[in-house]
C-alpha cells in the first residue's frame, strides 16, 4: 500500500493555512503542496525542523560514517585532476545538510594542497538556520566559504565541481493519475469533514510526456514527473558545458521511468502519512535518473553509466579504508565500523536503492566511470 493513500486531517499551523488556501482557491497540486511543506518561510520543514541525525527525522550517508565523505572527497580530487587541475575552480555542494559531507571532503582534500588552494567553496542552501549549522561544522573553512540561495548565483569565472547528495529527492514533483477522463494532475483537496485528501485536479498530462507503454494503464495508475529537478540539472549542465567541470549526484531513485507513487513522509525515522502534519515531516520522492541524465544531456554534458552507491563506494576502496581504520581497534569498534560499511553499501541497506550519476563534458575521462 502507498504511504500516501490515507486521508488524515492535516493538522498544525501550516495544515490550517493549506486548508484555507484550498477553501478559497481550490485544490493544490502535489507540486505546490510539497513546496509549501518544505520551504514555507514560517512553517516549512527545512526552515524550522532539525531533520538530520539520530535526534532528527532521517540520517543521510555522511552522517552514517565519515567513510562516505572521505571517499566522495577522494573521487572529487581525482575528478579535478581529470579536468586538468584547473586553478582556480569552484567546489560546490547543493543542499549541504549539516555540512558534514563538505567537512569530510575537505579533510581529504587537505592531503592535496594544490587542490585545496585552487578551490573556492560554495554551498547552495536556502535555509538560514541550516546555514548556521553548516558554518559551525566547517569551522575555519567557513571563513572563506560563500552561501547562495540559487544555483544561478554561482560564479561564472571558473570550472564548477558540483556534489549533490540527497538534493534532488527533496525537490517538489508533479503526480498524474489515470482517470476515466485521461491523465489528470494529482492534487490535495478537502473531504466532507474538511480534512486533507488526494484528488484528481483539473490539470492534465501533456501527451508528449507519457512514456511508451502507459497508454493503456489502468485507472488509478500514478505517474510522477520532476520538472524542477530536470530544469536545475539542465541549468547546471549548461553552466558546466560553458565553464568546464563535473557534477556528481547521489540519491535514492530508479534507473528507468516507471509508474508508481513514491511520495513519502518521514518523521523521527518512521514513515508517516503525507498529509498528516504539513511542515512537520520530511517529504521526498524517488529521483528518476533517466530523466535527470536526459536533462544533463540537454544542457550539453555527457552522462556516464548509472551505478549504485554500493558499487561506487566499493570501487573507491570502502572495504580497504574500513580495514585501515579498524586495525587494532576493540571488537566493539570493529563491529561499529562493519555496521557502517553495511549501512552504506549493502544491497538491502543504501547500497542498491541509492544511485550515483556523474556528468561532464564528452571529452573528460572521469575516474571510476570511464575505466580509470
Amino acid at each position: 500500500m502507498s504511504r500516501s493513500s490515507a486521508s488524515p486531517s492535516g493538522t498544525g499551523p501550516l495544515g490550517a493555512r493549506i486548508r484555507a488556501l484550498i477553501e478559497t482557491g481550490g485544490p493544490l497540486s502535489v507540486f505546490d503542496f510539497m513546496g509549501l511543506c518544505l520551504a514555507d518561510p514560517e512553517h516549512g520543514y527545512y526552515m524550522r525542523a532539525e531533520p538530520f541525525g539520530a535526534d532528527g527525522d532521517f540520517i543521510t550517508a555522511p552522517e552514517v560514517s565519515q567513510f562516505f565523505g572521505e571517499l566522495v572527497g577522494a573521487w572529487v580530487v581525482a575528478a579535478h585532476a581529470a579536468l586538468g587541475s584547473p586553478r582556480p575552480f569552484h567546489l560546490v555542494e547543493l543542499g549541504p545538510g549539516r555540512g558534514t559531507l563538505m567537512a569530510d571532503m575537505l579533510r581529504v582534500a587537505a592531503l592535496r594542497p594544490a587542490f585545496r588552494e585552487a578551490a573556492s567553496l560554495h554551498l547552495v542552501e536556502t535555509s538560514r538556520r541550516l546555514r548556521e549549522i553548516q558554518r559551525a561544522t566547517l569551522g575555519d573553512a567557513s571563513a572563506t566559504a560563500l552561501w547562495h540561495d540559487r544555483i544561478a548565483d554561482l560564479p561564472e569565472d571558473a570550472p564548477l565541481v558540483v556534489v549533490a547528495n540527497e538534493f534532488f529527492d527533496a525537490l517538489p514533483i508533479r503526480q498524474y493519475v489515470k482517470t476515466a477522463q485521461g491523465w489528470r494532475e494529482r492534487a490535495v483537496g478537502l473531504d466532507e469533514q474538511g480534512a486533507l485528501r488526494f484528488v484528481a485536479g483539473t490539470g492534465s498530462l501533456d501527451a508528449a510526456e507519457l512514456p511508451a507503454g502507459l497508454a493503456g494503464a489502468a485507472e488509478g495508475t500514478i505517474l510522477e514527473t520532476q520538472p524542477l529537478a530536470n530544469a536545475l540539472m539542465e541549468e547546471l549542465g549548461a553552466r558546466i558545458a560553458r565553464q568546464g567541470g563535473v557534477l556528481l549526484a547521489i540519491d535514492y531513485g530508479y534507473a528507468r521511468t516507471a509508474p508508481g507513487d513514491t511520495l513519502q513522509a518521514l518523521r523521527a525515522h518512521r514513515p508517516v502519512e503525507v498529509l498528516a502534519e504539513p511542515g512537520r515531516a520530511d517529504l521526498t520522492a524517488h529521483v528518476n535518473f533517466e530523466a535527470l541524465a536526459r536533462a544533463a544531456r540537454a544542457g550539453g554534458l555527457r552522462p556516464r553509466a548509472l551505478t549504485t552507491q554500493g558499487d561506487f563506494l566499493l570501487g573507491l576502496g570502502l572495504l580497504e579504508r574500513a580495514g585501515q581504520v579498524g586495525a587494532g581497534r576493540s571488537p566493539q569498534e570493529q563491529e561499529r565500523i562493519r555496521g557502517e560499511v553495511e549501512r552504506l553499501a549493502a544491497p538491502q541497506e543504501m547500497g542498491e536503492l541509492f544511485k550515483v550519476l556523474a556528468v561532464a563534458g564528452p571529452d573528460v575521462v572521469l575516474p571510476l566511470f570511464d575505466g580509470v
